[in-house]
């Protein structure tokens, strides 16, 4: 069904919210940070489904609120050192689009300053 979300891109803007940025399609394991629409902060393992300099789609089983400004980090490899951190700084997100694939909720992230 995911899969099938993905070829349909239902997370594409419309003409009047093009994409500034090409997104790649790839799954990169991120920890996300936020508070569930109930109010309840909350971190989870999950991963992106595609993403650019200026966003990405995340799959999560929180319900996230449209608008709703998130934090990602990428963990890196144990056991971190000076040169290898234990994850990345936060990317902060805002929650522009979302869609369910089964127990899953796919959301489309924009990021509030793009990725260098």
């Amino acid at each position: 069904m995911a899969s099938q979300l993905l070829k349909n891109e239902n997370l594409v803007p419309s003409t009047s919210q093009q994409r500034q940025a090409p997104r790649i399609r790839i799954q990169i394991p991120v920890f996300l940070r936020g508070t569930d629409a109930l109010g309840a902060g909350f971190i989870e393992l999950t991963k992106t489904l595609n993403i650019s300099s200026t966003g990405a789609c995340i799959a999560s089983s929180h319900l996230l609120q449209l608008e709703q400004v998130i934090q990602l980090t990428i963990p890196t490899p144990s056991p971190s050192t000076d040169l290898v951190p234990h994850e990345t700084p936060p990317i902060t997100a805002r929650v522009r689009r979302q869609e369910s694939a089964g127990e899953l909720r796919l959301f489309g992230l924009e990021f509030l300053r793009p990725l260098s």
